[in-house]
C-alpha cells in the first residue's frame, strides 16, 4: 500500500476543561486528565505516521488551526507535545521535554470554519423551526416530557428541553469519568436516558429534517475547505507542501462534518476523538482518499466509508459524491426565500399603480376638455330673458 501523500485530520473534543456546570473542585483534575488524553492521541499519531512525518518538528510540513477557546487551544498544544517531542537541538532545556509549536486561531466572532452551528444563517434557523414541528421531534418531546421536568426540578435549571439537556449530561459525564460522586437522583438509567437525549440533540442540529440542506449550511462549509486542501495536495504544481493539517475543535464540529458525509453513527464522540482524512497517490499516479475515526484510546482508528464509494475512494469520486453538500454561496443560501411576502408586495404595487394610472387618465381627460373649448367662448345664462 502506498504511503499517504498528505494527511489531514480533525481533532475532536477533550477534557481539557470541565463543563460550565461542573463542581469547581474538579477543574484542575479535569484539566490534567484532558491533557493526558490529548498527549496520548499525539503519541498514537506519531506511531501511525512514523516514517511519513519527520521525527522532529518541521514548520514546513504542519499547520494547526484551533477555535479560540482555552480548552481547544490547550488540546492542540498538548496533542502536539505528544506528536513532536523535542529532538536534539530542539531541546532548549534538558529538563523540559516540550517545544513550542504554533497553533493558529481567529477571534470567536470571526469563526466561520470550525464552530457549529454556523450563524447567522436565517435559512438554517427556518429549517430548525420546521424540525421542531416534525413528527419525530414532537414525539420525542412527548415521550420524554416527564423526564425533562424531573431533570429541571432536580437541577434547578428552568426550561430543560431536548435542545438544552446536553448541558446537564456533559457535566455529569465529565464528573463520572473522573470518579467523582454523582447526585443520588443520577442513576445509571438516568445517565442512559440523558445520553440518548443528547445524541438526539445532535440529530436535531444537523439531521432529522432536510439533512442535505442543513449539511450545505453547516458541515459542508468545513468539508469544502478539506476538499480544497486535498485538491491542492494532489496538484503537482501547487506550492503547498504540507503533510499534516490539524483542526482542534468541538464535538459539534465532528458531528456536523460526519453528518454532512453521512457517516455519523448517531452517538456522541468520546473525548480526544479524531476524524482522519488521508490522501494517497496510487501506483497509477491517480489519487484516492481514505477516512478513519479514532474514538477510543489504545485502539487503532477504524475505517469510515463514504456512501457510494469504496473505503479507499478515488479523489475524483470523493469530490463528485460530496458536491451536493458543498455550498456555492453560503451567504446567499442562508437567506430565507420570501415568495409569499414578495407576492403580496407585487400585488399591492400593482393595485397602487392601477389607481395612479386611472387618476392620471382622469386628469388628462379634464385637461383635454378644458383645452378643447373654442377661444373666447363664454356661456351666458339665459335666466330672465323674455319668452317669445
Amino acid at each position: 500500500m502506498a504511503a499517504p501523500l498528505a494527511l489531514l485530520l480533525l481533532l475532536g473534543i477533550s477534557l481539557a476543561l470541565a463543563p460550565p456546570l461542573a463542581q469547581a473542585r474538579s477543574l484542575r483534575f479535569v484539566t490534567l486528565v484532558g491533557m493526558l488524553q490529548q498527549w496520548d492521541l499525539g503519541q498514537s499519531l506519531r506511531k501511525r505516521y512514523h516514517g511519513f512525518l519527520n521525527a522532529s518538528y518541521n514548520r514546513q510540513e504542519i499547520f494547526v488551526r484551533s477555535t479560540d477557546y482555552d480548552r481547544t487551544l490547550m488540546s492542540a498544544e498538548t496533542n502536539l507535545a505528544g506528536l513532536y517531542p523535542p529532538q536534539g537541538q530542539q531541546m532548549f532545556n534538558p529538563n523540559v521535554s516540550w517545544q513550542p509549536i504554533p497553533v493558529h486561531t481567529v477571534p470567536d466572532s470571526g469563526e466561520r470554519l470550525l464552530k457549529f452551528p454556523l450563524s447567522p444563517c436565517p435559512r438554517y434557523e427556518q429549517l430548525q423551526k420546521e424540525t421542531r414541528h416534525s413528527a419525530e421531534y414532537m414525539n420525542k418531546t412527548r415521550q420524554n416530557l416527564e423526564f425533562l421536568e424531573m431533570v429541571a426540578n432536580q437541577t434547578g435549571i428552568q426550561d430543560v428541553s431536548l435542545e438544552s439537556v446536553w448541558n446537564v449530561y456533559d457535566t455529569l459525564f465529565c464528573e463520572q469519568t473522573h470518579k467523582l460522586p454523582l447526585p443520588q437522583w443520577v442513576t445509571p438509567d438516568v445517565m442512559t436516558q440523558l445520553k440518548q437525549l443528547k445524541d438526539f440533540g445532535f440529530e436535531f442540529l444537523f439531521g432529522i429534517h432536510q439533512r442535505v440542506e442543513k449539511a450545505r449550511l453547516q458541515g459542508g462549509v468545513l468539508l469544502a475547505q478539506i476538499r480544497k486542501n486535498l485538491t491542492l495536495a494532489a496538484n503537482a504544481s501547487s506550492p503547498q507542501r504540507l503533510k499534516l493539517l490539524a483542526y482542534s475543535a468541538h464535538d459539534t464540529t465532528l458531528v456536523a462534518l460526519q453528518m454532512a458525509l453521512n457517516v455519523y453513527n448517531g452517538r456522541q464522540a468520546p473525548y480526544a476523538s479524531c476524524h482522519i482524512f488521508e490522501l494517497y497517490q496510487d501506483n497509477d499516479s491517480n489519487f484516492s482518499v481514505e477516512m478513519f475515526f479514532r474514538n477510543e484510546s489504545g485502539r487503532e482508528p477504524f475505517p469510515l466509508t463514504l456512501p457510494g464509494c469504496a473505503q479507499r475512494c478515488p479523489l475524483v469520486d470523493f469530490l463528485q459524491l460530496t458536491d451536493p453538500i458543498i455550498p456555492q454561496d453560503w451567504e446567499r443560501e442562508c437567506q430565507v426565500a420570501r415568495d409569499g411576502q414578495d407576492t403580496e408586495l407585487i400585488v399591492a404595487l400593482a393595485v397602487c399603480g392601477s389607481i395612479l394610472f386611472l387618476l392620471i387618465i382622469l386628469l388628462l381627460t379634464v385637461l383635454f376638455r378644458i383645452q378643447s373649448q373654442p377661444p373666447g367662448y363664454r356661456h351666458v345664462s339665459n335666466e330672465g330673458e323674455e319668452q317669445p
